[in-house]
């Protein structure tokens, strides 16, 4: 996981934690959208740290294909 992944998961722990202390309902209500947000943060980070690791894969394996002789006639 990527340390901008881990930061935003973090976040999301301690938007959970306010929102467990928070005594008031629009403020938990508020600190649990935070959580969402946080996490969905997160989750996107995931994603593009997959893709980008993908990608950079298959272009590794397209540049280790030898090309093929051409056959003189």
């Amino acid at each position: 996981m990527s340390a901008q992944a881990e930061f935003y998961r973090a976040r999301a722990e301690d938007a959970r934690a306010a929102a467990d202390s928070a005594t008031l309902d629009n403020v938990r209500d508020r600190c649990l959208r935070s959580a969402i947000a946080w996490e969905a943060m997160a989750d996107r980070a995931t994603r593009g740290d997959k893709m980008r690791a993908k990608l950079e894969a298959e272009k590794r394996a397209l540049n280790s294909i030898q090309p093929v002789p051409a056959i003189a006639e």
